[in-house]
């Protein structure tokens, strides 16, 4: 039996649907638990952007496009609804098998929050606890040329550090996102476009694919506890 651990941060709702697909999909394979936390913002009320400088909530020019202050409400409302998720502590990933990573992109790469968080788990890297277990990331981009590929790529570098194994989503298990058609989803792993000012939602593809990579994480870590039983 193989113990699957999804860890996420999400501001605005995005990634945390999303991480409900990949455990679906992780559940789906037999004699697999699964564990969704969730990764601890720097603060428990706002963004502190907006409180640091309330010019930012105005209705021209970038911040009417991105909606920075409906964002704002949009942030705390998601903060409710993530309170039924556990704060992901260092025993989590001592108990699990394989680690599903979601996030936003920030700027082209993971946000502050999640790498601050690995920063804290540090010592998990030098006990060598996640060495040798499968790893996937799924993340979220304001449009296709967001920079949701390079938050992928980018991202698996402090996973290699771990000794995590990376896992993506093959081409032939994914034909959704062989298309022209705005929507998520790379060979690196699922993606969620939320659109400039957040409003979109996951489609139905896009929670499909984190649903696959979810199960190919959770078949992988099933698969490789197998052997370790066998040569023990």
């Amino acid at each position: 039996m193989a113990n699957i651990l999804v860890v996420f941060y999400s501001a605005f709702g995005h990634i945390r649907q999303m991480a409900q697909s990949v455990c679906e999909g992780a559940k789906a394979i037999e004699k697999t638990d699964v564990r969704c936390v969730k990764i601890p913002e720097f603060t428990d009320r706002l963004i502190p952007a907006i409180r640091e400088n309330p010019l930012m909530i105005d209705k021209n020019g970038i911040s009417a496009t991105f909606q920075i202050g409906k964002r704002k409400e949009n942030y705390e409302r998601e903060s409710e609804k993530q309170k039924i998720f556990k704060t992901a502590e260092i025993e989590d990933f001592h108990w699990a098998d394989g680690v599903i990573w979601g996030f936003p992109t920030y700027f082209g790469s993971m946000p502050s929050q999640v790498k601050y968080f690995l920063e804290t788990i540090g010592d998990l890297c030098v006990e060598g606890v996640l060495e040798g277990k499968p790893a996937g990331i799924f993340t979220s981009a304001g449009s296709i040329h967001s920079g949701h590929e390079a938050a992928i790529l980018t991202s698996i570098v402090p996973l290699l550090h771990f000794g995590m194994i990376i896992i993506g989503l093959p081409y032939t298990q994914n034909p959704e996102y062989l298309t022209d058609a705005p929507i998520g989803g790379t060979p690196y792993g699922p993606t969620v476009l939320a659109g400039p000012d957040g409003s979109r939602k996951p489609s139905d593809d896009e929670l499909k694919m984190a649903g696959r990579l979810g199960r190919n994480v959770a078949y992988i870590a099933n698969a490789l506890c197998m052997q370790r039983e066998r040569n023990s």
